[in-house]
């Protein structure tokens, strides 16, 4: 069982800069790959970036590429997501997922997911 708490989000100016972070609990963190999602209002549940378990290779999706950096410290359970040069389109919930699979952009290969935090992104 793994539980994740997400925190960071807020308020920001567009162009401007946050750092989300997800802890974990359990003792398995480093065995699992990690995901950040976002939802808008009345959209769909998309894939923003994964990292693996253990060899820390990214993925990004193509909207946030350059952008965002995907980061994980096994050590202290956490993942990150560095977010530079935000839009108001990354406006969103953002949810960080564990997933003992192969890092995917599929939500449904993920095991468990936080409960996310809010992104505003004024223009």
């Amino acid at each position: 069982q793994v539980q994740l708490v997400e925190s960071g989000g807020g308020l920001v100016q567009a162009g401007g800069s946050l750092r989300l972070s997800c802890a974990a609990s359990g003792r398995t963190f480093s065995t699992y790959a990690m995901g950040w999602f976002r939802q808008a209002p009345g959209k769909e549940r998309e894939f923003v970036a994964a990292v693996t378990a253990r060899s820390g290779r990214t993925f990004y999706a193509d909207s946030v590429k350059g952008r965002f950096t995907i980061s994980r410290d096994n050590a202290q359970n956490t993942v990150y997501l560095q977010m530079n040069s935000l839009k108001p389109e990354d406006a969103a919930v953002y949810y960080c997922a564990a997933s003992s699979q192969v890092p995917t952009g599929t939500p449904s290969r993920y095991d468990y997911w936080g409960q996310g935090t809010q992104v505003t992104v004024a223009s």
